[in-house]
């Protein structure tokens, strides 16, 4: 049966627009940017085949392009259409931390590098830098890594605060393993940083480390 067969109110686009997108599954709100199903099949059915074969939608968001469009009732269009939908919430995030932008919510801060960082496949750094009332100046990832660690320069992170003309700081890295624990290695690294910073008149406010879902805070932790 057709969607446009069933009831007006189980139907995936009338059900957003009557009760709001809160209250659609998963597979309604993915069978929405999908629109069709293959031969036989309805959006739905399609959004809740994909679901299962790669485990989730996060799963599924993550996917490359080639696998993504291997999948049965999927090509290059419809893989267009789901990035298209995943980088409008980036950037959706990061307007609320755009230039000038005072940082006087930690939520909107988590939830920004937390949206930037927790779906990369390897480890990387990351600086947001910031004026002495805490607007911010600009953010940068600085280095990238392997599945498991990055190297990173002190200097490079100096100098970089200091053509900003940046009073303080905010480190990031995420964890692609999940765990947002921080290793002994990014305590000693917060450390260095922490002088390396002050040497030229800069705070270090924060060290963050992004997991799957949390993000631990090392200031939170008494580490700086």
């Amino acid at each position: 049966m057709a969607i446009t067969d069933w009831p007006t109110e189980e139907r995936p686009r009338e059900k957003l627009l009557a009760r709001g997108p809160q209250n659609l599954s998963d597979a309604e709100l993915l069978a929405i940017f999908l629109r069709t199903g293959p031969r036989g099949k309805t959006a739905v059915d399609l959004a809740r085949e994909l679901l299962a074969r790669f485990g989730g939608l996060r799963e599924l968001l993550q996917a490359d392009a080639e696998t993504l469009c291997a999948a049965p009732g999927l090509g290059t269009a419809k893989y267009a259409q789901i990035q298209a939908a995943v980088e409008l919430g980036r950037r959706s995030a990061a307007q609320r931390l755009m230039r000038g932008a005072a940082l006087n919510s930690t939520r909107d801060t988590m939830n920004f590098l937390q949206a930037q960082l927790r779906d990369r496949a390897h480890e990387v750094f990351c600086c947001l830098y910031l004026d002495n009332r805490h607007r911010v100046l600009g953010f940068e990832e600085l280095f990238r890594g392997t599945l498991d660690g990055t190297a990173v320069y002190p200097r490079e992170i100096v100098k970089q605060a200091i053509a900003r003309n940046a009073a303080a700081v905010i480190l990031v890295h995420n964890h692609p393993s999940g765990a947002a624990e921080p290793s002994r290695a990014d305590e000693v690294l917060t450390g260095r940083l922490k002088e390396a910073l002050a040497l030229v008149d800069i705070r270090l406010l924060d060290h963050l480390v992004v997991g799957d879902g949390e993000m631990v805070s090392l200031s939170e932790r008494g580490m700086i």
